[in-house]
């Protein structure tokens, strides 16, 4: 079938590309002392994280907000602010 020794070697890499590709796509880990595969979950530090951008970026909408509404609506957004806390 693969007559050519230099497209089998393509054929080999290119397998081990495709197969690392999904290794890393569906978080499938092998260990460094031993041949068990593990299965990554959820990571609570990165959900942790996502929720504190999220909170931040909201922060900086009210920021630019603030910053480009009127004298008198700045006024109104301060004290809205104020009786948040």
């Amino acid at each position: 079938m693969i007559d050519n020794p230099f497209t089998m070697v393509v054929f080999i890499v290119g397998i081990v590309m495709i197969a690392q590709v999904l290794k890393a796509k569906y978080g499938v880990v092998r260990r460094h002392r031993g041949e068990e595969l593990v299965q990554r979950g959820p990571d609570p530090e990165a959900e942790r994280l996502r929720a504190e951008v999220k909170a931040l970026k909201d922060r900086v909408a009210v920021l630019e907000r603030l910053a480009t509404d009127s004298s008198s609506a700045l006024d109104r957004e301060f004290e809205k602010l104020k009786g948040r806390d």
